[in-house]
């Protein structure tokens, strides 16, 4: 029925004999402009596949050949989840997407299977990267804490509860379908999630959007408006002037002379104070960072869910042209881009990646490449650990000197 109507539009001679003012090849255009644009629509969606198959792998490979990035073991678990995306979730979109696959037919097991991994994995993936904000902003905000608190067996138990609470709320939508009979089948077009043909597709509509994006989105946010504000706070911080003590040691090991010791302290005293440039610019590129990480993520989920809380409350059943096709898709590049934004942004990460191409090359691996004291979350706020790094070297001749009284201070840290 569907190629009949199909070709009932594209067919210029059933065109001409309803209206023999429109030229004989208004059809064939209108047809090679659609076939066009399924082509490049199917390019895009084949790319993004493997884009998330080969840099969630990277990244995996990346932390598990190295044993000093263990401490990523969120976003190893990100880029597991966004693999078996690419892996199960991707190839079926495709073929619900494509009107290249507009004749394969679902029955309604293979239909309810894929509606589960559809919220299984998609929720995965969200509550996953929302341990990863709440993480950063412990490690941030209060590291000591961090350090205590955050064992293996604690990040084993997050990891554990997220996927009971994703498999719990897939299984709601396997609840409420008709009785169908074994031979039942559907397009696999209409194989939706706003189209589950189940009676309590509202209700799981609204609970969707509250558990996988509106809770997270609110979580993540309060978390990186709080790390922005250490950051700001850390990189506004004035240098103070350095006390007697340390100039006097450092003439002391330049010259034994008194004259020269009173020289350095005045002048160092005379200097004014000034904020220092790295600390001036760093608080800039944690502030574009951080809204990039916000911002892709509102980018690629927010269309969806608005989307498909729209279409489940109104309870149409046919959604408009291609509308979607596209925000599936936009939600789904997320498992391509995640790797990127959580992963091969950190240096460490890349560094690893780096000398595994060369072992598979046979190339030889440059020394001090990798750089394994590197705090790992360097990659958004390098500073605040050179901020840390001022108290550490005066304390290292605290020893020398019993009036030590100033301590620089980072807000937030115990």
């Amino acid at each position: 029925m569907t190629g009949s109507m199909i070709s009932s539009v594209t067919d210029p001679s059933v065109a001409n004999s309803t209206d023999p003012t429109v030229p004989a090849d208004v059809g064939v255009v209108t047809s090679s402009q659609s076939q066009i644009k399924d082509l490049f629509g199917l390019f895009c969606m084949v790319t993004l596949n493997l884009i998330a198959l080969v840099a969630n792998t990277g990244v995996m490979v990346a932390i598990a050949r190295a044993p000093h990035l263990k401490k990523f073991a969120f976003v190893c678990h990100l880029c597991a989840v966004d693999l078996l995306c690419a892996i199960l979730l991707m190839p079926l979109g495709i073929i619900s997407s494509s009107p290249f696959f507009g004749t394969v037919v679902f029955t309604i097991l293979e239909c309810q299977v894929y509606i589960f991994l559809n919220v299984f994995l998609i929720c995965l993936s969200i509550l996953t990267i929302t341990a990863i904000s709440l993480e950063r902003y412990f490690y941030i905000v209060h590291p000591m804490r961090y350090e205590v608190k955050m064992t293996i067996n604690l990040a084993i138990g997050v990891m554990v509860l997220i996927w009971v609470k994703s498999l719990v709320l897939a299984l709601v939508t396997l609840f409420g379908w008709p009785a169908y009979g074994p031979q039942s089948s559907i397009a696999a077009a209409h194989c939706s999630l706003h189209a589950t043909h189940s009676r309590l597709r509202r209700v799981f509509g609204v609970l969707f959007s509250v558990i996988c994006f509106l809770a997270p989105v609110v979580v993540i946010f309060s978390v990186y408006c709080a790390v922005y504000k250490v950051a700001r706070s850390a990189a506004l911080q004035q240098v103070p002037a350095a006390p007697t003590w340390v100039n006097a040691c450092t003439a002391k090991d330049r010259s034994d002379s008194i004259n020269s010791q009173t020289t350095m302290i005045a002048t160092t005293r005379t200097l004014p104070q000034r904020l220092s440039p790295e600390r001036a610019f760093s608080g800039g590129k944690a502030a574009i960072t951080l809204v990039f990480i916000v911002g892709q993520f509102l980018v690629c989920w927010l269309p969806y869910f608005i989307f498909h809380v729209q279409m489940s409350l109104t309870g149409s059943m046919q959604s408009p042209g291609d509308l979607e096709e596209a925000v599936t898709w936009l939600a789904y590049s997320s498992f391509a881009v995640n790797p990127f934004f959580y992963g091969l942004l950190n240096r460490q990460i890349r560094d690893e990646l780096v000398k595994f191409r060369r072992c598979c090359l046979n190339q030889p691996t440059e020394v001090g490449a990798s750089s394994q004291e590197a705090s790992f979350q360097e990659n958004f706020l390098q500073f605040i650990q050179r901020t840390t790094s001022t108290p550490e070297r005066r304390s290292s001749c605290s020893n020398s000197s019993p009036t030590l009284n100033q301590v620089n201070i980072i807000p937030g840290q115990i």
